[in-house]
């Protein structure tokens, strides 16, 4: 029986990169970091803004504490 290893994306570029001469593997790497700077700083823009939505609403909840087995025993329930 012959089964073919079926190769992931990260083996497929290993593969082409090793044919490439060394300065275009390089633009390569550099494409590769560039690549990975730019979903870190999306990243982190999506953070600040979530926490800025947040913020909005600091300091507005006042939690409440319950019995979890009172809350599932109100006469609206039954």
């Amino acid at each position: 029986m012959n089964q073919r290893k079926t190769m992931n994306t990260a083996e497929k570029i290993f593969e082409e990169v090793q044919t490439l001469p060394e300065p275009q593997a390089r633009e390569v790497l550099d494409f590769v970091s560039h690549l990975k700077a730019q979903h870190d700083a999306d990243r982190e823009a999506r953070r600040a803004a979530a926490l800025q939505t947040l913020a909005k609403y600091r300091g507005r909840f006042d939690p409440v504490k319950f019995n979890r087995d009172e809350l599932h025993d109100r006469e609206s329930l039954r």
